[in-house]
């Protein structure tokens, strides 16, 4: 027999790391190639991970709860058939002995306990070998926990990210001016190095630096929302933003889109929205003006080929980024019904890998909460977003002098200064314009 281990795998073109949610297996389950084994979080998707291969669960190297990064080991399966299968590599010698390196076959290493330690020996033990995952580092980070002082429940009286949650919620945080050790948990490959999170380089998080006072609320933060920020930080801290912003007469879109919505929602069964009208026109000034579909990577930038457009989905306490593939290839009814599925997806939980994968351009419809101008984060690593704002009445000086309400929105761009500039931008930005003031009952069709 031989033991064959699973990795987190990369859920998103952005993504680094994942949160162990809830295990779907436990030791000496028998499972099949592609059953679920563990569901999974990250700030894109809801996912889980499936099995590699058919055999015997022997363990379980990630608790629930457990933030990896994208290639750390999860779980070991055991499998028959080692007999054809080329040996392992000798281990080599290492701080960490029984990490597990890749996700090749491997014999199950025996760890030899050492005797148990006088107690008075037992603390710089500790400090000397102890590893800690990477979810027990952020929190302990986070809030200034000293690690040193606190007796683990996991085995071996290893340290979990339960037992610091329980500490935190308890107001109990023990606290000294010794460092963290910097090792990372056994589980981890050292081949991967683990990403540190972008909330690290912030200063001292609001809750332990802001008291708490009588009435106030602690809302928790969720593994989502922590996902969520950790990119945006990210992204601020990585990518040097510059802004556009644009006005654009939507009037006879606007005229347009109302005279046909109802017969439309009757003989198709979903809404043709302004948003859709707004997405078809990006796909195809995009079309024209590639360099704004391009991103940026390190000593090169890569002009991507595929026109996918990312739309942003809120939910009550997340933000959820599905794709609409090859939007330059759909008419506005294709980008309609996209639209729609995707949404209905995000709420009811069912996003799928594929559903937020490969975008290349991001349009956020921060009009649809009455926005009239904001300053939107790039969504890492794409090198812009358009954020297309609530449509309004405004008084508009016509040819001729003549005073009109017309229907005005503001498109607002946020480029990677790396990788666009302004000359780019205010071209494309005003192609989208043209595209949009001449979309029209006789010179657009819908389907």
């Amino acid at each position: 027999m031989a033991i064959q281990n699973i990795t987190m795998p990369q859920l998103g073109e952005s993504v680094t790391e994942g949160t162990i949610e809830k295990w779907l297996v436990k030791p000496g389950d028998t499972v099949k190639k592609y059953d679920p084994l563990a569901e999974v979080v990250t700030d894109k998707v809801n996912a889980e991970i499936p099995s590699s291969f058919e055999g015997v669960i022997t363990e379980l190297l990630a608790e629930e709860g457990q933030t990896l990064p994208v290639g750390a080991v999860v779980c070991s399966v055991e499998i028959a058939g080692d007999s054809e299968l080329p040996p392992p590599p000798p281990p080599k010698k290492s701080a960490v002995s029984t990490a597990i390196l890749n996700a090749g076959v491997q014999k199950k290493q025996e760890t030899k306990q050492p005797a148990t330690a006088p107690i008075a020996s037992q603390k710089t033990a500790r400090q000397d070998k102890v590893r800690y995952s990477p979810a027990v580092l952020r929190l302990a980070q986070e809030y200034e926990i000293a690690l040193d002082q606190i007796t683990g429940t996991g085995e071996g009286g290893r340290i979990t990210r339960k037992d610091l949650m329980k500490l935190i919620e308890a107001g109990n945080v023990p606290t000294s001016l010794v460092e963290t050790p910097p090792a990372v948990d056994s589980a981890v490959p050292q081949s991967a190095p683990v990403a540190a999170p972008a909330s690290q380089e912030n200063p001292k998080s609001a809750t332990s630096a802001q008291p708490i006072q009588a009435g106030d609320i602690e809302i928790p933060v969720t593994k989502v929302r922590r996902a969520i920020a950790n990119n945006m930080v990210r992204s601020v801290h990585e990518v040097p933003h510059a802004w556009m912003m644009m006005e654009v007469d939507v009037t006879d879109l606007v005229t347009y889109r109302d005279s046909i919505k109802t017969e439309f929602k009757q003989k198709e069964g979903f809404n043709i929205t302004y948003f859709a009208f707004f997405v078809k026109a990006v796909a195809q000034a995009l079309k024209e003006f590639p360099m704004m579909n391009s991103m940026w990577a390190e000593d090169k930038i890569i002009q991507k080929h595929d026109i996918n457009i990312s739309i942003a989905v809120a939910t009550e306490d997340a933000l959820f980024v599905p794709v609409i593939k090859h939007a330059d290839e759909k008419s506005i009814k294709g980008i309609a019904k996209e639209i729609n599925e995707l949404a209905v997806k995000v709420r009811a939980g069912k996003l799928t890998m594929d559903d937020i994968k490969g975008g290349t351009f991001t349009v956020n419809n921060t009009g649809a909460f009455g926005s009239i101008q904001s300053m939107g984060i790039i969504n890492y690593p794409q090198a812009a977003i358009l954020q297309v704002e609530s449509i309004v009445k405004k008084p508009v000086i016509l040819p001729g002098g003549m005073f009109a309400a017309r229907d005005i929105v503001n498109l607002c761009l946020s480029l990677d200064h790396r990788v666009l500039d302004g000359l780019v931008c205010g071209k494309f930005l005003n192609r989208v314009k043209k595209i949009l003031e001449n979309t029209n009952k006789s010179s657009t069709s819908v389907y």
